[in-house]
């Protein structure tokens, strides 16, 4: 009953991400995936949680000349923020490497900013999770990047992979935010955003 009150809506992803439409579909949601070319640019001047809020936002105004009344976009960024600074998508093997060598043996956090966006309003909400690394060896680190290729991944890594698995200590805050979404958060924004 209450997802049917969703279903008045069209629901769009605006995410290529497999793992946040898998999120997605396993709340019972239905929504259609359209994408968009966005380039992830942010001013220089935000920090953490604002780069993720900006850019998510920034995702979803490409849709405002042509959202119809019924429908909402959903639209997300996910950052790893560690040591004062965003580790991004590693552009190579090097770059894994090094964004995986700063994880290694410290905490860092997961940051995912949304934004729900409608002909009427929109409402944008950042959750982030703290994570926690063993020190991980270089031969370690070189089987993770060779086996899973993790180049589509915000800080070189998915937790739900055999780096989160053998090396993840520690998780202080939502587990489905570090995979992409955070579902828990999003479901009850949603429920807000439409009553």
């Amino acid at each position: 009953m209450i997802i049917r009150n969703l279903n008045k809506y069209r629901i769009i992803l605006a995410s290529r991400s497999p793992r946040r439409q898998q999120l997605l579909r396993e709340l019972g949601i239905r929504f259609d995936v359209v994408l968009k070319d966005y380039p992830e640019a942010y001013p220089e001047n935000l920090k953490g949680e604002e780069i993720a809020l900006y850019v998510a936002l920034e995702k979803a105004k490409l849709f405002k000349e042509e959202i119809s009344d019924n429908e909402i976009v959903i639209t997300a960024d996910t950052i790893v923020w560690c040591n004062n600074k965003v580790l991004g998508k590693p552009s190579d093997d090097g770059d894994a490497k090094r964004m995986i060598r700063e994880i290694s043996g410290n905490t860092h956090e997961v940051i995912t900013g949304v934004c729900l966006f409608s002909a009427l309003k929109n409402k944008t909400f950042a959750v982030s999770t703290k994570v926690t690394f063993d020190t991980l060896t270089d031969d370690e680190i070189t089987f993770y990047i060779d086996k899973y290729k993790p180049f589509d991944k915000a800080g070189a890594y998915g937790i739900q992979e055999w780096i989160g698995i053998a090396a993840c200590s520690h998780i202080e805050g939502s587990y489905f935010n570090v995979v992409g979404l955070p579902v828990q958060r999003l479901y009850r924004e949603l429920m807000d955003f439409t009553s």
